[in-house]
This record gives structure tokens, C-alpha cells and sequence, in this order.
């Protein structure tokens, strides 16, 4: 019994050793670290969303939202003195039209963006790579990012 409790407190003090050895190896750091105060933080609360144009003009997103936007370098609005039109696919689980897609596009040279899954990458890989070669954007839907890659 007695040869149980030293064996039991000798683990205890060999683990006790290495936990406090791993620790300080871990919180041993020579970077300094850079912090702001809390009252450099703004908890403002900010509203998103747009106010209808009149007679199909383009919205008004509000000044306080426009200048985030802008400060971000994020894209809200297109340009009100040009059209375009913007083609966004979602690809999740093929239903066989994608083909047809992409032969539609090619035939009116448009560029589109598909937006893929896992999945559908891993099942359509030869699809995906045709939309890279007729030089379309690909997605992953999970991805949050203001800048979109043009995969050539």
C-alpha cells in the first residue's frame, strides 16, 4: 500500500514537472504585443442596408455606410452612368445544366461567376476546370472577402 501511495506521488510530481515545463515554454515569448484601449474602440451601432431609388435609380446606401465602404475599399454600388449585369452561378450539386451554361455563355462571349461547393469540386472537377479555361470567376460560397480572384 505504501509502495502505491510514493509510486502515485512520484507520477504526480514527474507530471506536475512537465506541466510547468510546457507552460513556461509556451508563455515565454519575446514579441511584444501591441493593445488598444477599450475607449479607442467604437461601440457604435451600425445599421446595414439601402433605401429604394425612385424610377429604378440606383439606391441610396446612407453617407455613414458609403464611408465604411469606401474606407474598406469594398464595392456597394456599380457605376449609375454604365449598365452591367452581373451572372453569379451556384454549383453545389450538379443537376446536369451546368454544361449547358457554359456552352450558352462561350457562345455569347459572357464571363460569369460560379459559385462551387466542396462537393461539387471534388465530383466536377473537369467542369470547374472549364469554367478556369473560358476564363470564368470560381467561388467557394464560404469564403467572406471584398476582393474577388479572377482565376486565369
Amino acid at each position: 500500500m505504501k509502495k502505491n501511495k510514493v509510486k502515485n506521488l512520484t507520477t504526480l510530481i514527474i507530471s506536475s514537472f512537465i506541466f510547468l515545463f510546457a507552460f513556461s515554454i509556451l508563455c515565454t515569448n519575446n514579441e511584444t504585443v501591441e493593445t488598444s484601449s477599450g475607449t479607442t474602440v467604437s461601440n457604435k451601432k451600425i445599421e446595414w442596408g439601402i433605401k429604394r431609388g425612385k424610377d429604378h435609380a440606383q439606391p441610396d446606401l446612407g453617407s455613414e455606410n458609403k464611408r465604411i465602404v469606401d474606407e474598406y475599399e469594398g464595392i456597394s454600388m456599380g457605376n449609375s452612368e454604365k449598365t452591367y449585369v452581373y451572372l453569379t452561378f451556384d454549383c453545389g450539386y450538379e443537376a446536369g445544366y451546368t454544361e449547358k451554361i457554359l456552352e450558352v455563355l462561350k457562345q455569347n462571349e459572357v464571363k460569369a461567376t460560379f459559385f462551387i461547393t466542396g462537393h461539387y469540386l471534388n465530383s466536377a472537377s473537369d467542369m470547374v476546370k472549364k469554367m478556369i479555361d473560358e476564363g470564368h470567376i470560381i467561388r467557394e460560397p464560404h469564403i467572406r472577402s471584398h476582393l474577388y480572384a479572377r482565376i486565369n
